[in-house]
């Protein structure tokens, strides 16, 4: 039961696997309006998209405690209503419907029934746009944009090539490209993984269950201008295979994933073996998502004029998101998961 000091709040008490340390915490402390620091604003979600990375950072152990303080509020995508704006935010206003993101490392994050955001991490939702569904849209979103537009030379027929194309990132990674002008390769799994590829605007899809994918592109003989890797697991291979299929200088941008340590290796080694000795001609790019109110601002534009869509997997209520991350967790979801907003007022 909350009150006027405390409010329920979904939270891992101490790094290790989400089945052990994700909790529902009904007494955690309430942000007020006069606790926000400049360029901070007070949100009640109506909604938050779950991401891997969401429990991945408090799995590390000893580099989760490193990174991140404990207990920690879980979820970074979310929609709601701003309650109350803080210091030098100019962009919002109280009532506001809002979607965005709550940088991890900041701030207590988005299961909870109230949230406080950097103002640059969000933008208004343009009118009659759902919110439960487009809390599904940042992290995926902002990571698909940010790894493709500045390496892409937009309406020009770039070759662009997206291994992992039905997560949560590569959903949006495939739309984002086809929106951009590219003609995109997609990686995905066979069956509804197939189908969705080709559904989002794949020009072509490699079945990884039924196909070698590196062997299959070092006999297509085609030279991409781009690689977006969503997948990371065993992307050393991919990247230290590219030679063939990898244009000279061009990028292989490593988004996320899972991750060996024969990967982590096979990605150093190919990095630094220079061209003339055999190594790549690619170079290898590392990322993380940034918080951007004009790239949020330019997804829901495309998500207004119906070219940008939303995958949804599955949606949970409040009371549930632990079932909702154990689902996410266990692999094979096609879209992004959303979990409701607390009934908590």
């Amino acid at each position: 039961m909350s009150s006027e000091t405390t409010m329920q709040a979904w939270q891992f008490q101490a790094p290790g696997p989400l089945q052990s340390t994700l909790k529902l915490n009904p007494s955690a402390p309430r942000p007020s309006p006069s606790s926000l620091t400049p360029g901070q604003v007070l949100i009640k979600p109506i909604a938050a998209g779950l991401n891997p990375a969401d429990f991945k950072v408090q799995e590390l152990g000893l580099i989760a405690r490193a990174i991140a303080s404990f207990p920690k509020t879980a979820g970074m995508d979310l929609s709601g209503t701003v309650q109350s704006v803080g210091p030098n935010v100019t962009t919002l206003r109280a009532g506001d419907t809002v979607v965005g993101r709550v940088n991890p490392f900041k701030a207590p994050g988005a299961l909870a029934s109230l949230v406080v955001a950097d103002a640059v991490g969000l933008a208004r939702l343009p009118e009659g746009m759902d919110p439960v569904e487009v809390a599904g849209l940042p992290t995926g979103a902002l990571t698909a944009y940010q790894t493709i537009a500045p390496h892409v030379r937009e309406g020009r027929g770039d070759r662009v090539l997206i291994n992992g194309a039905t997560g949560g990132v590569g959903i949006f990674s495939v739309q984002v490209a086809k929106l951009l002008g590219c003609r995109v390769t997609a990686t995905a799994s066979t069956g509804r993984g197939v189908e969705l590829a080709k559904e989002l605007g794949a020009d072509n899809v490699i079945d990884y269950r039924q196909t070698d994918v590196v062997a299959h592109l070092k006999g297509k003989g085609d030279e991409y201008d781009l690689i977006v890797d969503n997948v990371g697991d065993g992307p050393g291979d991919l990247f230290s295979s590219s030679r063939t299929y990898l244009g000279l200088g061009k990028p292989y941008v490593f988004a996320g994933g899972r991750m060996t340590m024969r990967s982590v290796f096979n990605l150093i080694t190919a990095a630094v073996v220079p061209t003339a000795l055999g190594g790549v001609k690619g170079r290898l790019v590392t990322f993380v998502t940034k918080e951007s109110a004009d790239d949020l601002e330019r997804l829901l534009k495309w998500k207004a004029e119906g070219k940008l869509h939303i995958v949804i997997d599955s949606t949970f209520e409040f009371k549930d998101a632990k079932v909702a991350f154990e689902h996410l967790k266990a692999g094979g979801v096609k879209g992004k998961v959303i979990v409701k907003a607390s009934p908590d007022q």
